[in-house]
């Protein structure tokens, strides 16, 4: 039975794998703080099914590129009960562009919003996350790929690897892990939205699983390391897309 004496902030949670990853997490007994950055009504909605499914969670607004933003974040999320014993960044952006002159300001759109916000984020969450606690940001298998226009996103989770990595070493003595997820090809409407029913079946032919992935088994990958056979992984970037890679 859940006793509901534990946090978690899920950044990003309005969008597809951000919603399971909230969803799954407050099954696990933890009260859920549901981030969002504009759309108040879909995260509103995501708590009402988290707390009709007996789950307890909250609204919290941020801009997670705004250093006060994302520190008044952090201080609404602790005082519920001084601790806070989960952070899942899950926020981001996917704009295609090339490498071209004038992609710039779409380029530092992308390093703002991914990696200038996932260091502002497992900053905070260095500082806040309790002993025992787990910290997890969200990278992408497709960092493997190379896609054409892919570049900005694709330099933008190489960093939130290396910030992962780092962050584990800095929390040396502190009983925190900090692990990345990197999900596949995954069924949210952001990777419908554009694609061809032919270019579906492209990404499908890629996984030896033969599918795309769903958002609940990336929230699963993240429940495994949130949950007690997590306390052990460390450091390490783990590709939740069933061979994709």
């Amino acid at each position: 039975m859940n006793d509901f004496t534990k946090v978690a902030l899920v950044t990003g949670a309005t969008g597809g794998i951000g919603q399971a990853i909230a969803k799954k997490i407050a099954s696990d007994g933890y009260i859920v703080f549901v981030h969002y950055s504009g759309n108040e009504e879909k995260a509103a909605k995501l708590i009402e099914e988290i707390v009709d499914a007996g789950g307890k969670a909250s609204l919290v607004q941020a801009d997670v590129t705004n250093a006060l933003s994302v520190m008044e974040m952090f201080d609404t999320v602790r005082s519920v009960n001084g601790e806070l014993n989960v952070v899942v960044h899950s926020a981001g952006i996917m704009p295609m562009a090339r490498i071209e002159p004038e992609n710039l300001d779409e380029f530092k759109r992308v390093i703002d919003t991914n990696l200038i916000g996932t260091f502002l984020v497992l900053s905070h969450a260095a500082k806040c996350v309790s002993s025992g606690g787990r910290i997890i940001a969200l990278s992408s298998s497709v960092v493997a790929k190379n896609f054409p226009q892919y570049g900005p996103y694709i330099a933008s989770k190489k960093g939130v690897e290396g910030l992962i990595r780092v962050l584990a070493n800095e929390l040396k003595g502190k009983n925190i892990t900090v692990n990345g997820i990197a999900p596949g090809p995954t069924g949210t409407d952001l990777f419908f939205k554009g694609k061809s029913e032919d270019l579906i079946n492209w990404f499908k032919d890629q996984n030896p699983m033969n599918r795309i992935g769903t958002p609940e088994d990336i929230a699963n990958g993240v429940s495994a390391l949130t949950g007690d056979l997590g306390r052990w992984i460390n450091g390490q970037i783990i590709r939740v897309n069933g061979g994709f890679a």
